[in-house]
């Protein structure tokens, strides 16, 4: 279970309503997008939006098999994500650039550096995602360590992605 507050899905639907606006999308065309926030707590979740709006964060990595335990769809290149934080109040939209897998062991360097965080390396990646996971996966009733996405198939997914909205964060200006 994770310590994050109720996320304002009206807040965030009038935002996406917005965006799409603004972008020239009709709601009908309108790609798939979800409303979440970064982390399992408000503090982590504050955290990771403010490195993503001021920062340089422009990746997010997540196991596959959560997607499932929870009934969610992987993301997928084309998709859009209403990020809240840690109050559950919608801050950026954010587009997903692409998505691969990976084992925790075959994460690049430059990946771990494009999440944003810490010192931006490996080893920092490493060490705080061996943590997150071990706690996330605890929370769902499962034990977790780094050898079973290589060993189990139970593969990360390596997210990149670029905020689009709104325009004074926005990495490009809407299409």
């Amino acid at each position: 279970m994770s310590d994050l507050p109720e996320l304002n899905l009206e807040a965030a639907e009038a935002m996406w309503r917005e965006y799409l606006a603004a972008s020239s999308i009709e709601p009908g065309a309108a790609p798939h997008h979800v409303v979440e926030c970064y982390g399992d707590n408000a503090a982590l979740a504050d955290e990771l939006l403010h490195e993503v709006m001021h920062g340089s964060k422009r990746a997010t990595s997540s196991l596959a098999n959560e997607y499932a335990h929870y009934g969610e769809r992987e993301p997928r290149e084309g998709d859009h994500w209403i990020v809240c934080d840690g109050r559950g109040e919608p801050r950026i939209i954010q587009r997903v650039v692409s998505v691969q897998r990976s084992s925790f062991f075959d994460v690049p360097a430059d990946f771990a550096a494009a999440e944003g965080e810490g010192d931006l390396s490996l080893e920092y990646w490493r060490r705080v995602h061996r943590e997150f996971w071990t706690r996330t996966q605890a929370a769902i009733g499962r034990d977790w360590s780094p050898e079973q996405t290589t060993l189990s198939g139970e593969e990360l997914l390596l997210e990149r992605d670029e905020i689009c909205w709104p325009p004074e964060f926005a990495d490009s200006p809407p299409s």
